[in-house]
């Protein structure tokens, strides 16, 4: 490593632990495209001499046999790892670099200046105590550096380097300086950015980067290696209320019982008084802990606490200091940032990690979404792409939670989709809906079990599922006479039927689609809390619902049906001249033609109707339920 320490030669111990004890500042770069992101943290590396000799030299070689600025270094090579940047000159991922100087410890995170890139740039911000906004100084504020102004206020990150580069491009003109601190500060103003400090650079020549530039008398401010290692840190985190999400239960043997977990916010002493959300245990703190007993452990230590009283306390609870806990609400209205190909629909079930906590959630409401260049509030039915939108939603229990402008490690969420299990989405909680506060679960004295034993019956969801002219109605109506004549107690809800009353207000766009299974879904539960016997027939074409709907009963009282037939066979039939409309361009989303289908990947039965005849398969269905004893009551 290019980087010399006379410790390294004198006292290795003591230079390691004077490496160890330094701050750490995490920041970005960001701004438009080709506006010298790569180039700044090249020269940042270069000059805190954090090269090892022959990264050097090969950074030599490449400069010469790739590079931009001829026989010279080009620094954003450094940086532009991958083969694609290299090749364009620009940033299309994420890059993180680590360097120090003798005061502080710094990661930072290139990221892409690109529009199709918003989310590697809400990635990469996510961590970031302090961004730095690179202008290029002959072109100003740009669509793009006001896009990523206000990701980053978004995000939280309170305070900016206003970097405008390439001085040297512009004669290091004060005027060009102070025009374009100007239009910034007047567009930062609508933003929640509290600090903004502006400093005139060039990254490839090194002006004002680790020493003032005598190229540009007038400016009198810090140097950016100077702002970066005296700028405060960590101040609110430290002076938040204590929050610590418990990550693990630590159990050695049967002496101690120990909560483990990362503190977030805040400082936490033995002693102090705790309360455990959401369900607002109360107890003491013992002992605090890293390999051995610590006076105290503030924000951003990994420690275990143990208490001194035996309350229930598991992973994803939240420890909190008792005088100042966290909230608890399981509806909210968040900010969503959306970054999957396929669009986020309201509605649909996913899967929301909030700190340790995993819960299912679904986006209730899809208020606007944000013009990320104009910041104009646009009316949208979903989220594509990118796309960043102003929802609520609501989870199936209850959360401890801060407000992310409080606390981004409470408030700050993703979303993940149930079926792939990926990352579909990075969200921020404003606040807890009111209505969430006004409603509770009302303890019945008779049970659903007590209403389908009274029946001689057990309670459950026959999903049948297919496409349109598979046969799904007609078998499912053979179903419930056979079962009627049994004397068994069962409704029918039809697709068709439905839509005449209940979702007569819903067409068949995806978004549509989806909120007509989860309120059928919602209704067939509640008939069977009845005691009923439901019988469901729709398309359901989407797996996600279809799994929603089975989410919401209990354990083997959902029976999924999968009515089959290849296209070319229900097309054929076409009982209600549909799929030839479809093909005349006359219906627009329709199942099989214009929307896919997506067929269950492990239903409990799957009839072929070119196989099998809707009594045959009526026959098989009900001696299926029978063998699994669904038509046998059972008082409790």
């Amino acid at each position: 490593m290019a980087h010399i320490s006379d410790l390294i030669a004198t006292d290795i111990a003591a230079y390691l632990k004077q490496h160890e004890t330094k701050s750490l500042l995490r920041f970005i770069t960001c701004g438009s495209v080709d506006d010298g992101k790569s180039t700044l943290i090249g020269r940042l590396l270069y000059d805190s001499k954090m090269i090892f000799e022959d990264q050097l030299a090969a950074l030599e070689a490449d400069s010469k046999k790739m590079g931009t600025q001829g026989q010279n270094i080009d620094f954003a090579l450094l940086v532009d790892g991958l083969a694609a940047e290299r090749e364009q000159g620009i940033t299309i991922d994420v890059a993180y670099r680590f360097f120090s100087t003798e005061k502080r410890k710094f990661i930072v995170a290139d990221t892409p200046g690109h529009e199709q890139y918003t989310r590697n740039m809400i990635t990469g911000a996510s961590t970031a105590d302090l961004a730095v906004i690179l202008i290029d100084a002959r072109r100003g504020v740009l669509t793009q550096t006001r896009r990523h102004s206000y990701l980053v206020s978004l995000i939280g990150i309170k305070q900016v380097v206003l970097a405008i580069n390439k001085m040297d491009l512009v004669n290091y003109s004060h005027e060009v300086f102070d025009r374009i601190l100007g239009d910034y500060t007047a567009f930062a103003a609508q933003l929640a950015i509290e600090r903004i400090i502006p400093i005139p650079i060039s990254a490839l020549v090194g002006d004002n980067i680790t020493e003032p530039s005598g190229n540009m008398p007038w400016y009198h401010g810090p140097t950016l290696m100077a702002h970066l290692e005296t700028v405060e840190i960590a101040r609110m985190a430290r002076e938040a209320p204590f929050r610590m999400p418990v990550q693990w239960v630590n159990r050695p043997n049967l002496d101690f019982r120990g909560f483990s977990g990362l503190v977030s916010s805040g400082t936490v002493y033995p002693g102090d008084p705790i309360k455990v959300m959401p369900s607002a245990r109360m107890s003491r703190v013992a002992r605090v802990m890293i390999d051995g007993d610590l006076p105290y452990a503030t924000a951003g230590q990994s420690i275990t606490i143990s208490l001194e009283d035996e309350i229930d306390c598991s992973r994803g609870d939240v420890m909190c200091g008792a005088e100042n806990p966290a909230e608890v609400s399981d509806q909210f209205e968040t900010t969503i940032v959306w970054m999957n190909d396929t669009p986020m629909l309201p509605g649909r079930s996913y899967l929301l990690k909030l700190g340790t906590q995993t819960v299912t959630a679904s986006v209730t409401t899809l208020k606007h979404k944000v013009n990320v260049n104009t910041l104009e509030q646009m009316a949208a039915r979903q989220l594509e792409l990118n796309e960043i939108g102003l929802c609520n939603i609501s989870l199936d229990r209850p959360v401890a939670f801060d407000a992310y402008a409080e606390n981004r490690d409470m408030g700050g969420f993703i979303l993940i989709d149930r079926l792939s299990n990926e990352t579909v989405a990075a969200g921020m909680i404003h606040f807890a809906l009111r209505r969430a506060q006004n409603i509770h679960w009302q303890a019945v004295d008779v049970s659903r079990t007590s209403r389908a034993g009274q029946k001689g019956q057990r309670a459950c969801v026959l999903w049948f599922t297919g496409l349109s002219g598979a046969g799904k109605s007609t078998v499912a109506n053979l179903v419930e006479k056979r079962l009627f004549a049994l004397g068994k107690h069962t409704t029918m809800l039809d697709g068709d039927n439905v839509r005449h009353g209940l979702n007569r207000d819903l067409g068949f766009t995806d978004t549509d689609r989806v909120e007509n299974i989860r309120r059928v879904g919602e209704v067939a539960r509640l008939m069977a809390d009845a005691g009923l016997i439901v019988l469901v027939s729709f398309i359901s074409p989407f797996r996600s619902e279809r799994q929603m709907a089975r989410d919401l009963m209990p354990a083997g009282e959902f029976f999924e049906v999968f009515v089959d037939a290849p296209l070319a066979v229900v097309e054929s039939r076409d009982p209600k001249g549909l799929y030839k409309k479809a093909r005349r361009g006359e219906i627009k989303h329709f199942t099989g033609i214009s929307s896919p289908y997506e067929p269950p990947e492990n239903p409990e039965l799957h009839i072929d109707t070119t196989r099998l005849s809707p009594e045959a398969a009526a026959e098989l269905i009900v001696a299926q339920l029978s063998a699994r004893g669904l038509l046998q009551g059972d008082v409790a």
